[in-house]
């Protein structure tokens, strides 16, 4: 055994080589996506010795912070997390540097202090001219911070590289995200670009690929011939919070369901890419381009949570919430079934839900196999149980389970359904799965765009979604709020999977 393999099955971590020396500029730094996220997984890169010894975070907003101050907030917020120690936490921290700057200001204000700090920091620490920006900011600044880039000439090196990164939602509808995409490429080329979805670096969402493609025994049986459904839930017990004034200008629809929900759908219907690289961007789209005209009201279900008890405590209906309208019809949960005209998946639906306030948290990629054409055994010929599910968990207990039928025992033959279960803290020796940032920082600064959606792909998703919300938001029909918190969903849901002979794997 080399020296590679053996550290990754004592560590559960296979390695990899660092990215060039950067510096990251977080706009929008004193926001919850980087204490939740950002700054945990680049510390988490450092402690996996996969952040290059010269390296340098710079936060940019409006708040009168220091560099000193800045360090500290970032240390108070690692006490939630995995720690490697003290002493590499002052390594990593001395490195934070931190700029004062309004988001709108002229590009010689703000933006210049910017820029001189980055070369006071290059010089300082000796990494070359590579800059990569993170945009974690509200969405509607982005276009106004990317001009500023722009002129600024912070966007160009003649020496090294600029990259930058969007987060999610990209545009409201497909016309401002085409719109946002313009202004995007006045400033910077595609290359340069990188579109956050942080579902697609979720390690279970990647092992559906290597599931399927590096396993000969399941990507022959992929297909129409064999698979009756497929199933995608992504359900939360969490209301909406302090977002309230977010929340009733998004609705379910755009924030889980033109994003992470249909990632995931493609991710389970894709064609073979040729390659593990940005040819798997091509095969997502080609499933977009494949979905069929979605009849709104037949196949579509939409609902807002009322009052109910979700984990023994009384909660509230959404239209109590702040911030919201007392007569809101933004819906909190949606249900789809898609079909997709090609070879591969003519006739298989696709049943797609989530939802805020439902029973319990939980996200999964199901598939449900076709039932054998006979069963030989007695008492069984007219059960369903005798079909075989595949699940991709994606949180909680991340992992992969197979269900089948086996004999119990006994003198008698009779049949039950048990589980085959991959865990990857039990698989792999590892207390918790990486986060999804990690990766996705780590790709973004080495330059790779497999992991991060195309703009066509993203206009196209849009186009399926935009149809259900004009169809919605000019006449609702459904009287809300049609579910109870802790539940799971509306009646409606169930009678959707339900006309097709199905039922949800989950639903307990």
């Amino acid at each position: 055994m080399n020296n590679e393999y053996i550290e990754t099955i004592k560590s559960g971590m296979s390695k990899s080589v660092p990215p060039e020396p950067c510096i990251v500029v977080i706009f929008g730094v004193t926001g919850d996506l980087t204490h939740r996220e950002l700054i945990p997984s680049l510390y988490a890169l450092r402690c996996r010795n996969l952040l290059p010894k010269q390296f340098a975070i710079i936060g940019f907003a409006r708040r009168d912070w220091s560099d000193d101050f800045f360090r500290t907030e970032m240390k108070n917020i690692m006490k939630k997390v995995n720690e490697c120690g003290e002493k590499e936490w002052e390594l990593f921290a001395k490195n934070l540097f931190y700029v004062r700057g309004d988001f709108n200001d002229d590009a010689s204000t703000s933006y210049s202090d910017l820029r001189r700090r980055i070369k006071e920091v290059q010089s300082k620490l000796n990494i070359p001219d590579n800059v990569l920006f993170h945009l974690s900011t509200p969405p509607e600044n982005y276009s106004a911070i990317i001009e500023r880039l722009g002129r600024a000439s912070l966007s160009k090196s003649e020496s090294g590289w600029r990259r930058v990164i969007i987060e999610k939602p990209f545009g409201h509808d497909e016309k401002s995200a085409r719109k946002l995409d313009d202004d995007i490429h006045k400033v910077f080329e595609e290359e340069q670009i990188f579109r956050v979805d942080h579902y697609l670096g979720k390690e279970t969402v990647q092992n559906m690929l290597v599931f399927r493609f590096a396993n000969p025994g399941f990507e022959p049986i992929w297909n129409r011939n064999y698979i009756e459904n497929i199933q995608i839930t992504v359900a939360e017990d969490l209301g909406i919070g302090t977002r309230g004034n977010f929340y009733e200008s998004t609705g379910i629809l755009r924030d889980m369901v033109q994003n992470h929900m249909l990632q995931l759908f493609c991710m389970a219907a894709l064609e073979p890419p040729v390659n593990y690289d940005i040819s798997l961007r091509s095969e997502t789209k080609k499933v977009l381009d494949s979905v069929c005209r979605i009849d709104v009201e037949k196949d579509v279900v939409l609902g807002q949570y009322g009052s109910g008890i979700v984990k023994d405590e009384r909660v509230v209906s959404y239209r109590v919430e702040k911030n919201v309208a007392a007569n809101s019809t933004t819906p909190t949960f949606a249900a789809f079934k898609l079909t997709i005209d090609n070879w591969r998946w003519a006739g298989v639906p696709f049943y797609l839900r989530t939802g805020k306030r439902l029973k319990r948290k939980l996200t999964e990629v199901t598939i449900q196999f076709k039932p054998t054409p006979h069963l030989m055994f007695p008492g069984y010929k007219k059960d369903r149980l005798n079909r075989n599910v595949l699940t991709f968990r994606l949180q909680p207990n991340e992992g992969i389970i197979y269900t089948f039928m086996a004999k119990q025992p006994g003198a008698e033959l009779k049949l039950q359904p048990v589980n085959l279960n991959f865990q990857y803290d039990t698989a792999f020796g590892i207390s918790e799965t990486p986060s999804a940032y990690q990766w996705l920082l780590f790709d973004a600064m080495k330059g790779d765009q497999t992991l991060f959606p195309r703009a066509d792909w993203i206009y196209k998703a849009w186009s399926i979604i935009d149809a259900v919300i004009k169809k919605w938001e000019a006449e609702p029909w459904t009287e809300l709020p049609n579910y109870t918190a802790g539940s799971w969903g509306p009646n409606e849901a169930d009678k959707l999977i339900s006309s097709g002979g199905c039922s949800w794997n989950v639903k307990d």
